[in-house]
């Protein structure tokens, strides 16, 4: 159960990284919009995740 209770965090990772290359392709003057957007959605996997996750160890007390 502990590897459910990291994998979570993982899409935390990839927002981080996402929202870096946005702010690396702004600096380029290029379209950051696809990274931004992966990002908002790394970060709605990871709170949806998490309660989920949440919901479940509390039904079973």
């Amino acid at each position: 159960m502990t590897f459910y209770k990291i994998f979570y965090f993982i899409y935390l990772v990839f927002a981080g990284f996402f929202i870096y290359d946005a702010y690396m392709k702004i600096q380029e003057d290029k379209s950051p919009w696809l990274s931004i957007i992966i990002a908002l959605v790394a970060i709605g996997m990871f709170l949806f995740r998490r309660h989920f996750y949440n919901k479940y160890q509390n039904r079973d007390k």
